[in-house]
């Protein structure tokens, strides 16, 4: 078949498929249908938008100095190539031991149940393992995924079976470490203890505190904010100690070694 279809706009092009209906031989035939999508015309191209399995992809960045040593170029690439766009992208620059970091805040709190967190490395959502076991549970226990690009931790993705099994290694770990911390306070305690020591934050008042305390709050002329200051102690702790006429109260007492009346 040699023939061909000029379109209206003079382009020509092959027919593929015109189904008709023949006879030959006593046998009804197919020929090929001819198609009617235009040959310059392009396939519809896939969306562009960032989106996880369910929802949109949110990445966070963080470096740990605001002086300039410190750039986000790198990991602020890695997520716009992993299809993060800008306006989804939020960045810190503080330390990840901090736990007041306002663009964290500002990610956890725009992400969405489906949604996916993106970060460059693991360490980039925090250095204390704790802190990451628990900040991933939040977001699970809201539908949230995890993505990790690289780095040790490149084969976390939460939104995946393979995924939660290496996070719930992460999290099992984070509890024997939690274990061992606790087993080995009640351990100093007791051994504290067993030597007459009390154990816990030694008392700001002592027994010398507590009576410069009771002697100038006698005194009418007192300023307590000026004594506060002086003595090193908040105004809770010194009324606790010290009545506002200089008596002694149950806290003062057992500084002093006394009994309560």
């Amino acid at each position: 078949m040699g023939w061909d279809i000029v379109t209206e706009n003079g382009q020509r092009t092959m027919p593929v498929a015109v189904v008709t209906k023949s006879t030959v031989c006593g046998t009804r035939m197919s020929q090929p249908a001819r198609s009617t999508v235009h040959p310059s015309k392009p396939k519809a191209l896939a969306s562009t938008r960032s989106v996880g399995l369910r929802g949109v992809l949110v990445g966070y960045a963080r470096v740990s100095k605001s002086d300039g040593r410190q750039t986000l170029d790198l990991q602020r690439d890695a997520l716009l190539a992993a299809g993060i766009t800008a306006k989804n992208i939020y960045e810190d620059h503080a330390s990840g031991r901090n736990d007041d970091r306002p663009g964290l805040a500002a990610c956890i709190k725009a992400l969405r149940g489906g949604d996916t967190l993106v970060v460059w490395k693991l360490d980039r959502l925090g250095r204390n393992l704790r802190h990451l076991v628990n900040t991933v549970q939040d977001l699970q226990a809201e539908g949230i995924g995890l993505r990790v690009l690289t780095g040790q931790g490149a084969a976390i993705d939460t939104t995946t079976p393979a995924g939660k099994l290496v996070f719930g290694i992460f999290a099992a770990l984070a509890e024997f470490e939690r274990e061992l911390i606790s087993e080995r306070t009640r351990a100093g305690l007791a051994a504290a203890r067993a030597r007459g020591r009390a154990g816990g934050r030694k008392p700001k008042m002592t027994a010398a505190k507590v009576r410069l305390a009771q002697a100038a709050m006698g005194k009418p002329e007192t300023r307590v904010s000026a004594l506060c200051r002086e003595i090193g102690v908040s105004r809770q702790t010194l009324y606790r100690h010290v009545g506002p006429q200089g008596e002694l109260r149950a806290a003062g007492l057992q500084v002093l070694g006394r009994k309560a009346p």
